[in-house]
Formats: C-alpha cells, sequence, structure tokens
C-alpha cells in the first residue's frame, strides 16, 4: 500500500528541521539501492529541511540486515560492502536515546522501536511495513506522520 505525504518542494523562511525516523527497508532504498521513490528524502536530508533520527538499536538491525545473505551480493553488484553503508549512515543519522514505549503497540515487535521514537519525537515515520503503516491514523493522533513515500509539491503559481 503506498501512502504518501506531500510536502512543499521550497522551503516556508525559517522552518526548523523536521524530524524523520526511517525503517530499514527505506534505509536499504537511499543508501543501497538509490530508489528513486526515494529522492524526494534525499533531497530534503541534504537541504536540511528534514533531520535523521535513529538509535542505536536502529543501527544494529541494519547492520544485522546487510550481513543477510540475499543482501551480501546485492551490495557486491553496487561496488558497496557493509561498511560503506554503515558509514553513510553515521554521517546522516543524529543518534538519539531509545524512546520510551507508546501506548500503540505494533503487531510486528521489530517495529516498535521505529514507532515509539517517531512519537517521542513528533516525527515522520517512513515504512513500507504493512504492520506500521496500518497503525497511521492512531500515530497521526500522537503527531507522528506515517507514510511509505514522500511527494515534493512545487509553489503554487500566484495569479
Amino acid at each position: 500500500m503506498r501512502v504518501e505525504l506531500r510536502l512543499p518542494a521550497q522551503a516556508a523562511g525559517s522552518d526548523a528541521p523536521r524530524a524523520v525516523v526511517v525503517d530499514t527497508n527505506i534505509v536499504l532504498d537511499l543508501l543501497v539501492f538509490a530508489d528513486p521513490a526515494v529522492a524526494p528524502l534525499r533531497e530534503l536530508l541534504a537541504q536540511g529541511r528534514l533531520q535523521w533520527v535513529a538509535t542505536q538499536a536502529m543501527r544494529d538491525e541494519l547492520e544485522r540486515v546487510l550481513a543477510y545473505p540475499q543482501i551480501v551480493p546485492r551490495l557486491a553488484f553496487y561496488g558497496l560492502d557493509a561498511a560503506a553503508v554503515l558509514g553513510a549512515f553515521d554521517t546522516r543519522v543524529r543518534v538519539v536515546p531509545e524512546a520510551a514505549r507508546v501506548p500503540s503497540v505494533c503487531k510486528d515487535a521489530d517495529d516498535q522501536k521505529f514507532i515509539d521514537l517517531a512519537v517521542a519525537h513528533r516525527a515522520i515515520l517512513l515504512s513500507k511495513d504493512k504492520a506500521v503503516v496500518c497503525m497511521r491514523k492512531r500515530l497521526l493522533a500522537q503527531d507522528a506522520h506515517v507514510a511509505t513515500v514522500l511527494v515534493l509539491e512545487p509553489a503554487a503559481c500566484a495569479a
């Protein structure tokens, strides 16, 4: 299921960077596969309009996933190794403490850390995990916006 979060292509003056929490599959799309669907995320991070926050547990999960037998050959195909991907993660992420558990519980326990952090930081949570996406209305009530993809909207033309 595709769930878009539309953001203006241009910054609105002195807006502070908004926190974003990125699940591991989208991290792979961003740092390994160069998926065009994550181009808006890449652009907003580069502009400083989004600040990627993660915990050590999220980094540990990425490190574990990068060692999966189905991922290692794909890293090699793109001329990467786990150390390079983890280095790219480390340069882009602000590591923060684990967040307190929120009342909204995910069916997939592995995804709870992403939900907790997104709620704690009132962040955008980017995930393609169905168990997370199904919670988007409950999380929005806690100021966390769940989406599978960001879409940049051009500024409206003045008449």
